[in-house]
């Protein structure tokens, strides 16, 4: 269970990079069409909703009475259903500036050394007690980097997206 999430961490932050290391700088600060945020903001987003993990696992956890890994089938076909468009709650809202790209990519590697440690040091079965995903129970510390990674591999789909519509010659 370990080693393959390790790897999907790592894949899904190499993808991530990668695309993040397309834009421009110019590029990261151009909304692509009306109602869009920015690739920059879309970048950040993704490190709001990605960050607070080692506190969260540091903090209340009681052992699980269900499976482990039940809730991250639904996250997938949650998440990566990319033609289902949705809301992020207010306290997710990106701000509207001018991002630096060095910065973002920095607030990843962060992110995703602070996944790995995770997933090398904790319980992974233990379920989560300081907070939860509305609509949910809480997660087990599994389910929350799971939840992380097709998050982001959801906005990564997004962002490419973006950089095709902002590249067509």
């Amino acid at each position: 269970m370990k080693t393959e999430l390790q790897k999907n961490i790592v894949e899904t932050f190499k993808d991530l990079n990668a695309i993040l290391s397309s834009f421009s700088d110019e590029e990261l600060s151009t909304i692509p069409f009306k109602g869009s945020w920015t690739p920059g903001q879309v970048v950040q987003h993704i490190i709001l909703g990605n960050s607070g993990y080692p506190e969260l696992f540091a903090g209340k956890t009681q052992k699980t009475i269900r499976k482990y890994d039940e809730h991250v089938k639904e996250l997938e076909a949650i998440f990566l259903n990319f033609k289902t468009k949705m809301d992020a709650p207010d306290f997710l809202q990106p701000e509207i500036k001018k991002y630096n790209k060095n910065q973002l990519t920095l607030s990843l590697l962060k992110i995703e050394s602070d996944l790995l440690n995770a997933s090398d040091n904790y319980d992974l079965t233990v379920t989560c007690l300081d907070f939860n995903v509305p609509g949910f129970e809480n997660f087990t510390i599994y389910e929350w980097i799971n939840f992380a990674l097709v998050h982001s591999q959801r906005h990564t789909h997004q962002l490419n997206a973006i950089f095709k519509m902002l590249t067509k010659v």
